[in-house]
This record gives C-alpha cells, sequence and structure tokens, in this order.
C-alpha cells in the first residue's frame, strides 16, 4: 500500500535515535513503554536511562524494593505506574520464570498494561502484527482520511482499532507501528504541523478540506460539580416561620427567596 511505503519511507529518513529503538529486548521495550505513557519522550529519556543503568534486568527490578523505584521515578508522575512495574515485574519472575509474554492476549494480561501498551511490545519486541493505536496514530488517521467519529466515543474507538489494523504492514509490523507513531509526534503534530513538508500533503483529507486543525474531533466530557448549599431557618419564640417583610424590618433591604 501507497500509505505504508510513503510512511515507512518517512520513518527511515526522520526517526529520532532513540535507546528502546536499538533492541528487540521486550524488558527495554516495555520499560519505555511504561515511562512514556503520559510523558514525552524528552522527559522520559533520562528516566529510562536511570532504569537501564540501575535495573539492566527484569530480576534486578523485581528484586528492588518499592522505596528505592519510587525514589528513581521521582518527578514523573502517576505513581501507580512505578507500582505497576514492579508488580508485574516480580510477576513475571517469580510466575513466569523471567520470561516476557510474547503474544499480545498474553500481554495484556499484565498489570498495568492495555491495549496499545501490548500492541507495541508485542509487535515491537515479537514481531506480531498487532497495530497500535495512541494519540498520535488517531491524530494522523483521522486527518489523513478524513474521520470525523470521536476519538474518544465507543465507536470512534472500534473504528479506528479497525483502520489501523487493516493498515498495519504484515512484513514489518514493528517498524510501521514505529513509524506512525513517531510520524503523529514530529510530523503530524496536533498543532501548527508544518503540510508544505509532509509526504501526504497530496492526499490528505484533513489537507485537502481544510480540517487540519479540527481534526481529531474529541468528545467534550460533561464536568459534574458538587455544591453544597447552607438554608437558615428564622423563627419567632413561638416557632413560626418570620415572614419576608419581617425579615426585611430586621436585615435591611436584602433580596430572600423562599422555597
Amino acid at each position: 500500500m501507497d500509505f505504508n511505503h510513503k510512511l515507512i519511507t518517512w520513518y527511515s529518513d526522520k526517526k529520532r535515535e532513540l535507546p528502546w529503538r536499538e533492541t528487540s529486548n521486550p524488558y527495554y521495550i516495555w520499560l519505555s513503554e511504561i515511562i512514556l505513557q503520559q510523558t514525552q519522550v524528552k522527559q522520559g529519556l533520562p528516566y529510562y536511562d536511570a532504569f537501564v543503568t540501575q535495573y539492566p534486568t527484569i530480576f534486578d527490578l523485581a528484586n528492588a524494593s518499592e522505596t528505592s523505584i519510587l525514589k528513581l521515578w521521582q518527578g514523573l508522575g502517576y505513581y501507580s505506574r512505578a507500582r505497576n512495574l514492579h508488580f508485574t515485574a516480580k510477576h513475571i519472575v517469580n510466575e513466569l520464570d523471567g520470561k516476557f509474554p510474547n503474544t499480545y492476549k498474553d500481554l495484556l494480561k499484565l498489570k498495568g498494561v492495555g491495549d496499545y501498551t501490548a500492541s507495541a511490545i508485542a509487535s515491537i519486541a515479537f514481531n506480531e502484527v498487532a497495530a497500535v493505536v495512541d494519540g498520535n496514530v488517531y491524530r494522523v488517521l483521522s486527518r489523513y482520511f478524513g474521520i470525523e467519529t470521536p476519538i474518544n466515543s465507543t465507536l470512534g474507538i472500534k473504528e479506528f482499532k479497525s483502520l489501523a489494523s487493516t493498515l498495519i504492514d504484515h512484513k514489518q509490523p514493528a517498524t510501521y507501528n514505529q513509524a506512525i507513531m513517531e510520524f503523529g509526534a514530529i510530523q503530524c503534530k496536533p498543532k501548527n504541523p508544518d503540510c508544505t513538508v509532509c509526504p501526504f500533503q497530496d492526499s490528505c483529507v484533513a489537507l485537502q478540506n481544510q480540517m487540519v486543525d479540527v481534526l481529531p474531533v474529541k468528545l467534550k466530557k460533561t464536568k459534574v460539580t458538587v455544591k453544597y448549599f447552607n438554608f437558615l431557618v428564622f423563627m419567632d419564640p413561638n416557632k413560626k416561620h418570620f415572614s419576608k417583610n419581617a425579615l426585611k424590618k430586621v436585615f435591611g433591604n436584602i433580596s430572600f427567596n423562599f422555597l
């Protein structure tokens, strides 16, 4: 497919040199994916290097104390990720003899691993044809194909996952998955992407229809605000409610609402 070919060609020329792209070791790939959840590459890279240095194998990570792991994680936020990291390391070492699950289905059973992370590890470490769908992929596909289905709707999640699965290169799933994520990260950026140098400028539906700034579509979540009210009931010595006029005589010209 022309889409695949252009994407992978772009990736081979423009990709960033990152340490987890130089290995197929599932431990390192899993570690990088957990660190990069809710975290940009430039922020996560020093933490990845620190963890690999201090815990070069999953056995080292499993045998570490939670305190030392949380200390190394300090400043990265979302500390449940660090706890899940430790829990999963101990599970793999103690229950799976230190061997990483090697399929998308089994990876999905690990604590802290969802659809995207399982797909990424399965494809990059084990070359399984498992399409990744993250924020970058949503953005690229919605713009290229002009899809207006909200990406955070049940229909949208299914639609984009299905489309991604049809597009993935079966011969090189690892390269394709990394290419589309990288493309979304540094070329098809959320704001002000430079479409003049985009390899898809002649076939991108969003660009042709001036919809780059409005895609992808995301449903706004209704924010529920909890409010608390205190009511005062004024009564005379005979336990009768004061009238509005009586209250005004006491408090002046203040607005009172009686329910």
